[in-house]
């Protein structure tokens, strides 16, 4: 029965591909590891359920889960692990290790791939540690777990260099990659040391005003210009949803956006919009480029006009030319012209719509 009940809660899967062989030759491979997650999550801190070893390159690999963290792990986080299992092996890699969406089968946006050297010499040298926030798991429990299982996927590419590489030996000391943006989210996150509130929309949200300053120059004259207010430690942001609001601060602190998985089609592109104005309420150059990148590559058109007129009104000439060149050589005009975007583009930026217009109807030359 026990073992019974392990095979439930357990589940390993491992796909490998091999490439062709040369001087530098790689192979690479993909394990899954599923989890009964809730018969697991109350195991107690540093306490893991490990996968099957499998193989990939001639090394053994295996997945160790913390569902309630190691004794090193942040408060609060689950804990992965990819450890080498050969002895007297040192190994480099490049690999990608998380948690799969259920709707993409495919490891979350979230997970970024690493390059390691693993060494089974020492502790640290041979194992990857990854921590996620139990919250963000079971805040959103059906984008990562589905009939209460976890999926963890671990895609390693194994390089093999060829002898004459090896026998100069290793003058290198391995470099970890940057890791300040995940310190600065949990920051956020965990909202420590925080020194100023918003209030948005019915919602507060809790910030550091040295880095709001940081980030944008409008924040900076708002907290530390001579027009501060004493003791300013609440300020309300009006014509802004608290969606929106946050995703503002996602960025600020991480340098990208969130997670928009969720929303689709109109949804996400309003989103994007709302960031838009965001970014071009705070000076914030780079997410309002980003945002025009996004929306240039989503329109159709049911949004072209509205996307148009959203680019006149805040500056955005590289967006703007776009929606121009896009309306200039659709072949749906009239389905254009029937959409509320364009009545409301018609009366708002009627000089826009004339640029379009004698675009369209200038003569092409093949």
């Amino acid at each position: 029965m026990e073992s019974a009940s392990k095979e439930m809660a357990l589940r390993c899967t491992t796909e490998k591909v091999t490439a062709s062989r040369c001087s530098t030759h790689k192979e690479e491979g993909t394990h899954i590891f599923e989890i009964a997650y809730s018969l697991k999550k109350d195991m107690g801190v540093g306490k893991f359920v490990r996968s099957v070893t499998f193989t990939v390159g001639g090394y053994d690999w295996s997945i160790r889960f913390y569902p309630e963290g190691t004794t090193e792990s942040p408060e609060g986080c689950m804990g992965i692990c990819l450890e080498l299992m050969s002895s007297n092996a040192e190994v480099r890699t490049f690999f990608r290790l998380g948690l799969v969406k259920h709707e993409t089968g495919l490891i979350g946006s979230m997970f970024t791939p690493n390059n390691k050297v693993f060494s089974s010499k020492t502790r640290n040298s041979r194992e990857y540690h990854l921590f996620i926030l139990r919250s963000s798991l079971e805040a959103k429990p059906l984008k990562y777990l589905r009939d209460d299982f976890l999926v963890i996927k671990c895609n390693i590419t194994v390089i093999k260099e060829s002898e004459v590489y090896e026998t100069m030996g290793h003058s290198e000391i391995e470099v970890p990659p940057s890791d300040i943006m995940e310190h600065l989210a949990k920051l956020l996150d965990t909202k420590e040391e925080a020194d100023v509130t918003f209030s948005v929309g019915g919602e507060t949200f809790q910030a550091h005003k040295i880095l709001l300053a940081m980030r944008s120059p409008v924040f900076k004259a708002e907290l530390f210009g001579p027009m501060k207010e004493k003791r300013m430690r609440c300020l309300t942001i009006k014509d802004m949803q608290p969606a929106v609001f946050k995703a503002l601060l996602h960025f600020i602190y991480t340098d990208s956006l969130p997670d928009l998985d969720d929303l689709e089609g109109d949804d996400k592109c309003e989103m994007i919009r709302h960031l838009l104005v965001a970014a071009d309420k705070y000076a914030m150059d780079r997410l309002k480029i980003m945002c025009q990148n996004i929306l240039g590559k989503s329109l159709d058109v049911e949004n072209v006009a509205t996307t148009l007129a959203l680019a006149d009104q805040h500056n955005c000439d590289k967006l703007k030319d776009i929606c121009i060149e896009f309306i200039a050589s659709s072949d749906k005009m009239d389905d254009v012209v029937a959409t509320k975007g364009y009545a409301n583009l018609k009366r708002s930026c009627p000089s826009v719509l004339i640029d379009a217009l004698e675009k369209r109807s200038r003569p092409r030359i093949a």
